[in-house]
This record gives structure tokens, C-alpha cells and sequence, in this order.
């Protein structure tokens, strides 16, 4: 009989969950090095490398990949010859580890866990509770796997109950366009088929702590329906031109996890979750012996990249820009901003727009001005303010054309495509849309040298700040006549790929 300590199984989550904050997996980082030795379009190139000096940065300075440090996943298996020393029970202690990790001073975590999600959606402030899977097994050890799973690429999960006679490639195919760029690839597609709905979004979500493996898969070829699916799709999937952060390119995924389970004669449930560039999980086991021990990284396990100011790079005062400024940007233009950016995200922009419903006054005049989709982890020690990264645009879709109408906004920074209401509001008001990496925000959050709250301080991370940027590179996604580059992007190269195969 093994026995486990209360506060071993506590203190083992909170490092696990330090640990992934900071730390990418060797096989993501080896596989993305791989997409951007491979990478054609210089776009994605600068996108991947991007996300690769961010995460050698943060593997350095110990602080987040990105700044939605995700909702807790924990899968635990638990050995039937286990008893536990404490009076606390295993949710209990799982999620005081979670509070630990996110409240911890070294490198405190955004807290994005709201409860009352239908209602008065109020924060918790530290990130509980987690979402728990649990399994009673054979053995004398518990097995613990702990990831954290961001908002953006969560909210492009995909579920269907297909026909049985369905194709699941046709489905997941179909499935591709309607996700975007929101999840940040390149990354990887989890795929759940069988059991009931529920079971199904388990396997897919599960599937994605797998190590990336997909060239070992190819070299050896598929002994089973589930990994024909996942070479089947990892071609396709990659043959579309999506490509890394939506601008087209030669990767989109770097791997294709499927995980079936068996179903009822008349169904076939099938889910997709998508892990992001901000992959992050572990596994330990605890033994009794103690905490669980996560050995560092060694910093050569990253690759030396640099990146390389291309010919269309343009400087940008935010402070002195002007409308005819903006109407000379072109899709995929290399800026590099500098002034007073403001933020702004879905709280703020619902507050917004039913104060000007009120004719009411807003906290800052928006004329001219530029507004950042961003919610910042908290600084620590001499920070300005903790990672930065752009979250998902299209959520704020729906404020844009009242955005530019009654506030004179010139443009926007985000995260991935905008829909074809928020374009639409872009080219009628010749405004512009620009988009930041996603995955990359510690690097992001260099090029702020000052911040302070300037509206809605009662939001926390969701407040209006103003930032004080040098230098922070962006990319002309929509220009002031509506062009989309996450349209034109991957068309682009979807031909492109088609004609060398």
C-alpha cells in the first residue's frame, strides 16, 4: 500500500502547473522548428519564429508563453493500492494546487476562470476550479496528467454526430475554414470518435498530451483505422494553405492525434479540439516518495533563430498617424508600432457600446486612436506589464461597426481573421485591421515600456490600459478597403501546394 501525501499531490500541481507555464514540450519545440526550417512564405516564417524566440525567452526569464495562461485540465489515474494522508479530497487538493500555481508572486498567472458563466461571470481569482478526470487503476502509483488550455483555441472545438456510413476526413475538412486562425496554428488537432458526445470530446481532449509523432507514424506506416485517419488528415489538413497563424503557408498542424472508443450501432460522435502554439502540458507519477521531480529544459533544446526586417517594414507613430497614413497600408505590410496604443476586450467593448447606446461619455476619447485586443498576465518584479499577446478578434466582431461610427477608432490589433461584419465596418469606414502573434506574448510585452489603467479599472486584466509601445511588429491583416490577408493568404498557397502534388 502506497501512501500519498496530501500535500506531495498539492504542491506536485502547482509546480507542473509553473513548469508548462513556461515551458514548451522538446517535441513542440522541435517540430516547430522543423515548420520553420521548411516555411516558404515569409509571413508564417516570421510568425513561427516569432513564437519560437518567445518561447526560449520565457524558458529563460520563467514567465508565461502566452498571456491566457488557459483553464486547468487534469487527468489523474489512480492506483487502487493508493491511501492518501490528509482529510482533503482529491479535487480538493488538485484544485489548491491550481490556486498555488496562479497566485504564486515569482510569476503570478492570469486568473480567466469566471463562474456563473451564464450570468455575472465574476473571476475567481485564482483560477479554480479545474476541470478533473478521474480513473481508479491497478497499481500502487498515481498518474497525473496537467495542461492548461486556452480560451482561443477552446472556443474552436468542433462536435458533430455524424451517420455512421459519414466520412470523419470529410467532416473534419469541412470543419477547418469555419475554425480560422483563432487557435493560433500551427499546432495540433485532436480528434475524438465514438463512445457518446461526451466521451468523444474527452478522447479528443486527452489525445492532445500525446508527444508529436507524426514522422515516426510516416516512416512506419498505420497499423490501425486511427492512425490511417491521422496521416490521412495531417496531409490534407496542411495541403489546404491555412498555414501558421492563418497567412497561408506550408504548415498548419504539426501533428493529428486521434483516439476512438466503442459506440451504440446507430451513431458515430466525432469532436475536434485544437491545441495551440501556447502547447502545455505534463505528466509525473507520485510514488509516496515525495513531490513529483520536472527536470528543466536545457536551453540548447532551442533553437537559435533571429528575425529579419524584410523590405516592406514601416515604423508607425500612433500618436501623430494620420487617416491617409492608414489607406497607404497594404495586406501582409510588416509595421512596427511606436506612441499610445490603448486596450480593449470583450467586457470593455460590451461597456463600451452600451454606454454610447446611454449617450454617455466614454473614460478616453477613441478618436484616432488604435485599441489592442489584450488581457495581460499582472507584471512581476520591474516589469511594465506581464505577457501581452493579442486575443481572438472576431470576438469583437459585433462592437466594430459601432466602434468606428460613434468613436472615430482608426484601427485595430488582434489576434487571427476578423468576419465578414467586423471587414465590412473596416472597408465603410476605411479604418484598418492589424494582427499580432499568437503564442508570442512575452516577446510582445518587451516592446511596452509603459502602462498605466485609464477606464473600467473594475475589469482587472479586461480594464482599458494605455501602453506605451517601441517597436512592436504587427502585420496589415485588413486593409482600409476591406483585402483580408487570411483570405487571400491561404488561397494563395493552397494553390501553390495543389500544383506540386
Amino acid at each position: 500500500m502506497t501512501v500519498i501525501r496530501q500535500d506531495d499531490l498539492i504542491q506536485s500541481v502547482a509546480d507542473a502547473l509553473q513548469y508548462i507555464s513556461y515551458y514548451h514540450p522538446k517535441d513542440f519545440i522541435d517540430a516547430m522548428h522543423g515548420a520553420y526550417e521548411r516555411e516558404e512564405n515569409p509571413a508564417a516564417k516570421d510568425a513561427i519564429a516569432q513564437i519560437l524566440i518567445n518561447s526560449r525567452m520565457c524558458a529563460t526569464g520563467h514567465r508565461p508563453i502566452c498571456q491566457d495562461t488557459g483553464i486547468v485540465t487534469v487527468f489523474v489515474h489512480v492506483g487502487m493500492n493508493v491511501c492518501w494522508e490528509g482529510d482533503m479530497s482529491l479535487d480538493d487538493m488538485i484544485n489548491e494546487g491550481v490556486r498555488r500555481a496562479y497566485l504564486l508572486p515569482d510569476n503570478v498567472l492570469r486568473a480567466s476562470v469566471l463562474a456563473d458563466p451564464d450570468g455575472q461571470r465574476q473571476n475567481t481569482q485564482d483560477n479554480t476550479p479545474a476541470v478533473i478526470h478521474h480513473k481508479l487503476v491497478p497499481g500502487d502509483t498515481v498518474e497525473i496528467h496537467v495542461a492548461a488550455k486556452g480560451g482561443g483555441s477552446e472556443a474552436k472545438s468542433k462536435f458533430a454526430m455524424l451517420n455512421p456510413s459519414d466520412s470523419v476526413v470529410d467532416w473534419v475538412l469541412e470543419q477547418l475554414p469555419k475554425m480560422g486562425a483563432g487557435w493560433c496554428p500551427p499546432g495540433m488537432l485532436g480528434i475524438g470518435i465514438g463512445g457518446t458526445a461526451e466521451k468523444a470530446m474527452e478522447l479528443a481532449k486527452e489525445s492532445l498530451l500525446d508527444p508529436i509523432d507524426i514522422q515516426e507514424l510516416q516512416a512506419r506506416g498505420a497499423s490501425n483505422r486511427a492512425e490511417e485517419l491521422r496521416l490521412e488528415l495531417y496531409d490534407k489538413v496542411n495541403r489546404s494553405g491555412i498555414g501558421a497563424q492563418g497567412l497561408g503557408g506550408l504548415t498548419t498542424v504539426l501533428d493529428i492525434k486521434v483516439k476512438d472508443y466503442p459506440t451504440h450501432a446507430a451513431n458515430k460522435p466525432v469532436a475536434i479540439i485544437p491545441n495551440c502554439a501556447a502547447t502545455r502540458h505534463v505528466h509525473f507519477t507520485l510514488d509516496g516518495s515525495g513531490t513529483a521531480e520536472l527536470p528543466a529544459p536545457k536551453l540548447e533544446d532551442w533553437p537559435e533563430i533571429t528575425r529579419e526586417a524584410g523590405e516592406n517594414v514601416k515604423r508607425v507613430n500612433l500618436d501623430t498617424v494620420t487617416a491617409e497614413e492608414v489607406q497607404s497600408w497594404k495586406p501582409g505590410d510588416t509595421l512596427l508600432l511606436n506612441g499610445k496604443l490603448l486596450t480593449g476586450r470583450d467586457a470593455a467593448h460590451k461597456r463600451m457600446v452600451d454606454m454610447l447606446a446611454k449617450g454617455q461619455e466614454l473614460p478616453v476619447d477613441l478618436k484616432g486612436r488604435f485599441i489592442y485586443y489584450v488581457g495581460p498576465v499582472d507584471p512581476v518584479r520591474d516589469e511594465v506589464v506581464g505577457p501581452a499577446g493579442p486575443t481572438t478578434s472576431t470576438r469583437m466582431d459585433k462592437f466594430t461597426r459601432t466602434m468606428l461610427e460613434a468613436t472615430g477608432l482608426l484601427g485595430m490589433v488582434g489576434k487571427a481573421e476578423r468576419g465578414p461584419v467586423a471587414i465590412e465596418a473596416i472597408r465603410d469606414h476605411q479604418a484598418t485591421y492589424l494582427m499580432a502573434v499568437g503564442g508570442a506574448a512575452y516577446l510582445v510585452a518587451q516592446a511596452i515600456k509603459k502602462s498605466r489603467v485609464v477606464g473600467f479599472e473594475d475589469l482587472g486584466m479586461e480594464a482599458i490600459y494605455e501602453f506605451e509601445v517601441e517597436d512592436m511588429p504587427v502585420t496589415v491583416a485588413v486593409d482600409s478597403q476591406g483585402e483580408s490577408v487570411h483570405q487571400t493568404g491561404p488561397a494563395k498557397w493552397k494553390e501553390i501546394i495543389a500544383e506540386r502534388v
